[in-house]
């Protein structure tokens, strides 16, 4: 699949999933852009402080053109306090993950649109 993406003569940012089972982040910057190194995310702060500590292991593999992908972000779904997303949104940023927002954005509240729009953290993101 990557090699068929490459030669399409397009920018494509292709993001692997088979959830960290086969250490993804060894091998898979030759082949894609992002690869999913956890299982799934909870709207919780045991979920999201588990999935960050597991990323972390990892984070000299992520880069420019690959980066490691603890899952989407849960900021806005309403299991968490402002301030745990606050946390959530800043550790993603800080581990260079892709920050891919997981809620419902036509639903999305003046906090939560604060928070995933914080221009200083997501600077750090893409730094």
């Amino acid at each position: 699949m990557g090699k068929a993406l490459l030669s399409s003569g397009r920018p494509i940012f292709f993001s692997m999933c088979e959830w960290g089972w086969e250490d993804p982040q060894i091998w898979a910057k030759s082949i894609g852009n992002s690869w999913r190194t956890t299982g799934d995310i909870e709207d919780n702060w045991n979920s999201m402080t588990s999935i960050a500590d597991s990323n972390d292991k990892w984070a000299s593999y992520a880069g420019p053109g690959g980066w490691n992908d603890p899952d989407m972000l849960e900021v806005g779904n309403g299991g968490m306090t402002t301030e745990e997303y606050r946390s959530h949104f800043s550790i993603w940023a800080l581990a260079k993950a892709p920050l891919l927002v997981g809620c419902d954005i036509r639903a999305m509240d003046d906090t939560t649109h604060e928070l995933i729009s914080n221009a200083e953290v997501i600077a750090v993101n893409q730094d």
